[in-house]
Order: C-alpha cells, then structure tokens, then sequence
C-alpha cells in the first residue's frame, strides 16, 4: 500500500501529538461553560462592543484615548489604502520600504525625544528582534520578572544570558548588578507601565544602578505612550529621563489605534538593527494603511490634551469606585486597573458572570501572573462616559458581592 493510501488514526499519528492531544486545561473550562478567551466582537472597539448579538460595555480594550474608531483615523487608514494597496509584498529590507515608513519612523522618533525609530510589524517583534540581535554570547539580559512575555521571548532567542530580578524591585535590581563583571555587556529591559498590575517602573532608581554598574536600560512604553508624560511620550517623559533612557520600544495597538511597534534610539543602534534584527528583515513590512492610521492617531494625541485628562478622570473615577465597593486593586497608578481575586476557576466565574451582566472585561491567570494571584483586568478609555462608568460599577459590586469577593 501506498504512503499516502493510509489510513491515518490516532495510533498512527507521529508521537509528537501524543502530547498535544493531552492538552485538556481549555475543554475542562469550556465545559463548565466558563471559557472567557477567543470571544467573537462584532463590532468596532467603542466604549460598547457587540457580542453575542447584545450589546455589552467594554473595559477590556487597550484604546486608550478611544482612537480605533475616530473617524480622522479610519479616513486616512482607506486613504493609504487607496494609494499604497493593501500590503507592501516584501520585507522592509528589500522592496517593501514605503515613504509612509520613513515619515512614520520620523515622527516617531521626535515625540519620543530620540534620534531615530524603526518600525517593526507587531511591538512583540521589536521587542524580540531588538533583544535577540543586540545581546550577544557574553552578555546579559536583566529583565523584570512581570515584564512582557515578548521581552522574554528576545531573552530565549539571544545568545546572552537572561537573569530576572523582583518585580519593580531596585535592591533586587542592584544585588544582580553587583554579582555580574563590571565590563561585561548587559542591558536592562522592563516595562513602563506593567501591563498585568498598572503599576509604574521605578525608572529614576533602575538608571542610576544601571550608569553605576555599566549596564543600558530599555524600556517598553507599550502601555504608557498616550498614557503618561507631559505629552504621552511614555514613562520615561513621565520622570524627565528621556535622555537618560538608552532605548524605547513602543507599539500602535493600544494608544495608537493600529497594529505594529518600533525602537527608538540613537542613529547607530537605528543603523545596526535595520542590518542584524531578524524579525524585521525576514518579515513583510508593515501594511501603509496601518502606517497612516498610526500617523493620524500621533497628532491627534499631540494637538488634543483634553483625551489624555479624561483618560486620567474616568481612571480616578473606576479606581476610587472599585476601592469603596471593598476591591483590591492593589499597586496600580494608571488606566490597567486590577481586581485582585486569586483563585483562576472564581476568576473565569466572575468574568463570564460580568459578561452576563453586559460588561466585558480581561481575566488574567497564570502564567501571566503567579499562582493564586489571577485577577480581573480592567482597562478605561478616554471616552467612556461617566455613566458608563458608573453602570459598570453597579454591575462590578453586584457580581463581586454575589461571589463573596466583597
């Protein structure tokens, strides 16, 4: 009999799939009717979403500043679209280099205060292209352990040496520094705003252990442009560190109103990653339309304050709401607000019994944090009203008080 003229069955099968197969963590949840992951919208990402055929009122959603369906933004994405076609057919390193690119990367690298900026296809691709071309055999990466998961992805792909110190912890921080050789090569990499807790990086104390011990600092503003500084610019603005702050990596998915990220630095790291970050030569470049979306939602960011402080109001709003009703949110200081539950499965129960309610929101479980730390994530937009807001809460106290969470 032929190869290809057998049947196969599961005994069949290569073993590699034996394992796969053995995955039951997700049937287990869905059959207790409690899967909260991979839920259809179908609509755009308002302040109210559809799903399910109702209507239902998102605080799981990263638009910040309530852009993805600003209709300045949405314009100039079919605008670009009209112009450029639907995709560059190529990498930026051969012929899928744009002008819209290099006006994008321009502007870019002015809000954040650096001298260049490159863009990358996803943000979790400049951050592990970055890390996985820059940190070579010899180095070290030091990385928080509540940083993203692409931060630690690059630290896998690298030739270097990852060490992870305690969260938002300086004296952790500096008890690593200190086993390490003054002269070797290391890079410190963490998150602006951590993107499970909402909590801020002490960034004043990690850049003066990192010029004492001879060490770069890197840090993904993914959840603070927009967000924090005096303008948006992210957390390093926010303290006056900009030039202090050797990288910044940032992305258009959340603030930004699109998909894509980029590096901003100095000229000559610009020049090394275009020639060694894999995930950027061997990958197709980013789409103009995205591009040109990006573009628009930057300088409506710049030229309209009045987001950013309605952003910070209705934060102050849900934050001191959650707290009176008797929730734990605990060291959270921007619009990621969580609930801190602890147990996955009352996790699952309270999401989908919100959800129930009308009210959308994120549950976060291990490995995304520690065990018995799972939490409810809650993220605010510029535009949510006061109502909303409200109604939310009533809706938040009720499920809270019904699981005995309060």
């Amino acid at each position: 009999m032929d190869v290809s003229d057998r049947v196969r069955t599961n005994e069949s099968r290569p073993s590699l799939f034996n394992r796969i197969s053995e995955f039951e963590d997700s049937r287990i949840v869905k059959n207790l009717g409690l899967y909260p992951y991979f839920r259809e919208l179908g609509s755009e990402q308002g302040t109210t979403v559809r799903l399910d055929g109702k209507d239902v009122l998102m605080l799981g959603s990263n638009s910040y500043l309530g852009l993805t369906n600003d209709k300045r933004v949405m314009e100039a994405a079919k605008n670009a679209l009209d112009r450029y076609g639907s995709g560059c057919a190529g990498s930026r390193f051969l012929n899928g280099t744009l002008d819209i690119h290099a006006e994008l990367e321009k502007e870019l690298a002015e809000f954040v205060g650096k001298d260049a900026a490159l863009l990358f296809s996803t943000g979790f691709m400049a951050n592990q292209g970055l890390i996985a071309s820059v940190v070579q055999r010899g180095d070290y990466l030091i990385t928080d352990r509540c940083d993203h998961a692409s931060i630690i992805d690059g630290g896998l792909l690298c030739f270097g040496r990852m060490i992870r110190f305690e969260h938002n912890d300086p004296t952790s921080l500096e008890e690593v520094l200190e086993s390490l050789p003054y002269e070797s090569n290391k890079l410190i990499v963490m998150d602006g705003v951590f993107s499970m807790d909402g909590d801020i990086a002490r960034l004043p104390e990690i850049i003066t252990l990192a010029r004492e011990h001879n060490a770069a600092v890197m840090v993904d503003e993914a959840h603070a442009i927009g967000v924090l500084g005096p303008n948006g610019e992210g957390s390093a603005a926010h303290f006056g560190l900009t030039r202090e702050t050797d990288i910044i990596m940032g992305t258009f998915s959340k603030a930004l109103a699109s998909v894509g990220g980029f590096i901003a630095g100095d000229e000559d790291l610009i020049e090394y990653l275009k020639h060694h970050a894999r995930a950027l030569i061997f990958s197709a470049s980013l789409p103009a339309p995205n591009c040109a979306a990006v573009l628009e939602a930057l300088r409506i960011l710049r030229s309209e304050p009045e987001r950013r402080e309605k952003l910070w109001n209705n934060t102050r709003r849900m934050s001191e709401g959650l707290q009176n009703l008797g929730f734990d949110v605990g060291l959270s200081e921007t619009p990621v607000l969580p609930i801190l539950v602890g147990d996955m499965m009352l996790t699952f129960k309270m999401c989908m019994r919100l959800q129930e309610c009308g009210v959308f929101v994120n549950p976060v479980v291990p490995p995304a944090v520690r065990k018995n730390q799972s939490l409810i994530r809650i993220s605010l937009m510029a535009t949510h009203s006061a109502e909303e807001i409200d109604t939310a809460l009533n809706s938040i106290g009720k499920v809270g008080r019904e699981l005995g969470l309060i």
